[in-house]
C-alpha cells in the first residue's frame, strides 16, 4: 500500500510538472515575430542547377533591416545557402555561371566559380527592377526621373518656404505624395561605359504600375531586340484600371500597345522562350480592380490577343513557361490556399499539380518541366523555399531559415471549417486554436475581418496581423472568407460591390455566433478585429452587431464614405464598388447613407480602439479620427493609436512590435482573465 501510494505520489508529481513544462513552452512572441528573417526574391539558373535568393533581417534596436543575397547549389544534396553579398535583387545571365545583384556600389556581376565581383556598373539615381537581356550585353532597369516643376522652384527667392501645388489629382498615392517624378524604364551597355538610356523621354507615365508593381511587369524579347512592359497610358489614372502592354526597341523608338481595346488591368508580360507568344493577364470589365484575372495569349504573328482558360473561374497568378514553350504553369486560390496548377498552350485545361494548406508563389520552372521552385507559407510558418515535384505534386522544403526561432515553440492548431449563411450557402473560415489546445477550457475568441475588400484570407503569414501570434497569445481566432473574396469563384467574389453592409456582414455575424455556441469559447470575451475594409468591418460592426462583442479594434479602417470618397486617392475603386460620387443619383446616395459606418454611431456601446498611420491616403487618416470622436462624444470607452511616419501598413520595426503589445494590451483588457469592463 505505502508502495502503491508513493508511486501515486510521485505520478501526480510528474503530471504537476508535465503541466508546468507545458505552459512554460515557447511560444511566438511579437519580439520574435518581428526579429525573423524573411526569404524572398528567389531566381532559379537557367540550367536549373544553382538558385539565388535573399534574406531580409530586422533589426528592432536599429529600426531598420538588412537584406543579404544567398546563392545555393542544388546539385549537392545537404548543402547549405552560401552567402553572397548585402544586396537585393539578384539576376541569372542567361549563361547560368553569372548572376549579378544591386549593392550599394550599383549593379555587381559575378562569375559563378571566382570568388569576387568581375564588374560594377554604378548607375547615378538608384536602381530598381533590374532584367538583364538574353545575351547579357545590355540590362534594363526602372528609375524616377522628375519632370514636373515644383511650386517652390518658381519662388526660387524663398528658400524656406515649404509648399505643394497641383492641378489634376492623383496628387497623392498610398503613402507618397506626388513629387513630380515619374518611374521610367533606361537600357545600358554592359560594355564601353556609355550612359543608360531612358526609353520614355518627357513622358508623365509610370513603368511599372505604381505603386505596387515590379520587375514582374518587365521583360526583355527572347532574341534581345524589344523590351515589353506594363503602363498606364491614360488622361485620368486616377479613375481608371486601363492599363497596357507596350512593347519598344532596345535602342528607343515607338511604343507599340499591344492590347488595344481591352479596357482593364493588362500586365506582367511573359514571352515564350520561343518567342512566338506572350502570356499576360488581364482584367475584361474597366475599373474593376478585383475582377477575375484572364491568361491571355498573345500571338506576336498575328498580333491577336486570345484568352487561353476562357471557362476557368479563378485567376491565373506567377504565370511561367515551361523551356520548351509547350506549357504554362500559374497558381490559383482555392479554398484559403493557394496552388501551382499547369495547362497546355495547345488543347488548354488547367490541371491542378499541387494540394494542401499552404500559399505558394513565386515559382520557378526547371528546364526539363519536373521540378518548381517556389516560396512557401502558412499560418504558422513565413516564408521558405519548397521544391514541387509536378509529377507527383510533393513539396520538400529547402530552407529553413527562422529554425532556430521556432526551434522549440509550439504551434497552433489551424482547421479548415465552413458554416451555414444566412442565405443558404457556406461561408470558409479558418479556425485557429493556441498551442497545447485544451477542448475543456474556455478560450476568447477573435473574429478577424478581412480587408480587401477583395483579397482572400489564405495561408499568408502576416507580420502585423499573424494568426499565430493572435493563437500564441490564447486567443481562438475565427478568419472568415465571408462574401467578396476571391478563391471561391467569381460570384462570390462579386458580390461585396455595392453592399458592403450587407450580406458580407451577415457572414462575419454567421460564423461568430456560431462559433460561440461552442463549450470552448467564451461568449463574454469576443474581440472583432481588422484592417481597411476590415476596419470598415469593425466600425460597421459597432454599430450593427448588437452585444456580441466585449471589445474592436479597427486599423486604417473606412468610417465616413462620403468624406472617404472626396479625399481618397484612387477614385476607380469607389465607383465601381458604391456606383460613383454620391451626389450622382438619389440611388447612389441612398446606398452611400445605408452602408457607411457613421451613420450608426449612435449605436456604439462597445470598447474600441483605433490605430490609423498619419501617411495612409488610400484610407485617410481622418477617417480614423472621426471614428474616435464620435467614440469620445458617445461616452465609449476608446482610444486612439497613431503612427505618424506610417501609412496603410505598419513597417518599420519597433513601430511593428509597439503595434503588437498595444493591440494585445487592450484585447486582454476586454477578453483576458482579469477584463475590466
Amino acid at each position: 500500500m505505502r508502495m502503491l501510494q508513493s508511486l501515486a505520489v510521485t505520478a501526480i508529481v510528474a503530471l504537476s510538472l508535465l503541466v508546468q513544462d507545458l505552459s512554460a513552452q515557447k511560444v511566438l512572441t511579437p519580439e520574435i515575430l518581428n526579429s525573423l528573417h524573411r526569404v524572398g526574391s528567389l531566381t532559379l539558373a537557367p540550367d536549373g542547377k544553382h538558385l539565388l535568393f535573399t534574406i531580409s533581417t530586422p533589426d528592432i534596436q536599429a529600426n531598420k533591416g538588412s537584406t543579404k543575397v544567398y546563392l545555393l547549389n542544388l546539385m549537392e544534396a545537404g548543402r547549405k545557402p552560401t552567402e553572397v553579398a548585402v544586396g537585393r535583387s539578384p539576376y541569372w545571365l542567361p549563361n547560368s555561371v553569372s548572376f549579378a545583384w544591386v549593392g550599394k556600389e550599383g549593379i555587381v556581376r559575378r562569375h559563378l566559380y571566382e570568388d569576387g565581383p568581375d564588374i560594377v556598373t554604378a548607375v547615378d539615381g538608384g536602381i530598381s527592377n533590374l532584367h538583364w537581356s538574353p545575351a547579357g550585353t545590355h540590362f534594363s532597369f526602372t528609375q524616377s526621373v522628375k519632370l514636373d516643376a515644383l511650386v517652390t522652384e518658381k519662388h526660387s527667392d524663398l528658400s524656406q518656404a515649404n509648399a505643394r501645388a497641383y492641378d489634376d489629382l492623383l496628387i497623392r498615392h498610398w503613402d507618397t505624395w506626388n513629387d513630380g517624378t515619374y518611374s521610367h524604364l533606361f537600357v545600358q551597355a554592359v560594355a564601353g561605359g556609355g550612359k543608360a538610356v531612358d526609353l520614355m523621354p518627357t513622358e508623365k507615365v509610370h513603368t511599372p504600375l505604381m505603386p505596387f508593381g515590379g520587375a514582374e511587369q518587365i521583360r526583355w524579347s527572347p532574341d534581345g531586340k524589344e523590351l515589353c512592359y506594363t503602363a498606364r497610358r491614360v488622361p485620368n489614372p486616377e479613375a481608371s484600371t486601363d492599363s497596357a502592354l507596350f512593347v519598344v526597341p532596345v535602342g528607343g523608338g515607338e511604343h507599340r500597345n499591344l492590347t488595344e481595346g481591352m479596357p482593364g488591368y493588362d500586365q506582367e508580360p511573359r514571352y515564350s522562350p520561343d518567342g512566338r507568344w506572350i502570356a499576360f493577364s488581364s482584367m475584361a470589365r474597366p475599373g474593376f480592380e478585383a475582377d477575375r484575372i484572364r491568361l491571355m495569349i498573345h500571338d506576336r504573328k498575328t498580333g491577336k490577343n486570345t484568352e487561353l482558360l476562357p471557362g476557368f473561374d479563378a485567376s491565373p497568378h506567377d504565370v511561367t513557361w515551361s523551356a520548351d514553350s509547350s506549357r504554362l504553369f500559374f497558381t490559383v486560390d482555392v479554398e484559403g490556399t493557394t496552388q501551382i496548377y499547369t495547362t497546355a498552350l495547345q488543347a488548354p485545361v488547367a490541371v491542378v499539380v499541387t494540394k494542401g494548406r499552404h500559399r505558394l508563389g513565386a515559382i520557378h520552372v526547371t528546364p526539363d518541366a519536373s521540378a518548381i521552385y517556389c516560396s512557401m507559407t502558412t499560418t504558422e510558418r513565413a516564408a521558405e523555399i519548397a521544391r514541387v515535384d509536378v509529377a507527383t505534386g510533393k513539396i520538400t522544403m529547402v530552407t529553413d531559415a527562422n529554425a532556430a526561432a521556432y526551434a522549440g515553440m509550439s504551434l497552433p492548431t489551424v482547421d479548415a471549417e465552413w458554416f451555414d449563411t444566412t442565405d443558404g450557402k457556406k461561408v470558409h473560415a479558418w479556425i485557429i486554436k493556441p498551442p497545447n489546445f485544451d477542448p475543456k477550457k474556455r478560450y476568447p475568441m477573435l473574429l478577424y475581418c478581412q480587408g480587401g475588400p477583395q483579397s482572400m484570407v489564405g495561408q499568408w503569414f502576416s507580420y502585423r496581423w499573424n494568426f499565430h501570434l493572435m493563437a500564441a497569445k490564447g486567443y481562438v481566432v475565427a478568419a472568415v472568407n465571408r462574401r467578396g473574396l476571391p478563391g471561391f469563384g467569381q460570384a462570390w467574389n462579386d458580390e461585396i460591390s455595392g453592399d458592403w453592409g450587407g450580406q458580407a456582414m451577415r457572414d462575419l455575424l454567421s460564423v461568430t455566433d456560431a462559433m460561440t455556441k461552442r463549450d470552448y469559447v467564451d461568449e463574454a470575451r469576443v474581440g472583432a478585429v481588422g484592417a481597411s475594409f476590415g476596419g470598415y468591418s469593425v466600425y460597421w460592426l459597432m454599430g450593427n452587431g448588437g452585444d456580441r462583442f466585449a471589445t474592436m479594434i479597427s486599423h486604417c479602417g473606412v468610417f465616413n464614405l462620403e468624406s472617404m470618397y472626396l479625399s481618397t486617392e484612387e477614385l476607380f475603386f469607389v465607383n465601381w464598388d458604391m456606383g460613383g460620387p454620391f451626389w450622382l443619383s438619389p440611388e447612389i446616395a441612398e446606398g452611400y447613407k445605408k452602408f457607411s459606418p457613421n451613420q450608426y454611431v449612435k449605436n456604439w456601446k462597445t470598447p474600441l480602439l483605433v490605430i490609423h498611420g498619419e501617411r495612409d491616403y488610400r484610407v485617410p487618416f481622418d477617417q480614423g479620427l472621426q471614428a474616435f470622436t464620435a467614440a469620445q462624444i458617445q461616452g465609449v470607452t476608446s482610444r486612439m493609436l497613431i503612427f505618424p511616419d506610417e501609412g496603410h501598413w505598419v513597417l518599420k520595426p519597433q513601430n511593428g512590435v509597439l503595434w503588437q503589445r498595444e493591440f494585445f494590451e487592450w484585447l486582454d483588457r476586454f477578453c483576458g482573465d482579469g477584463q475590466k469592463r
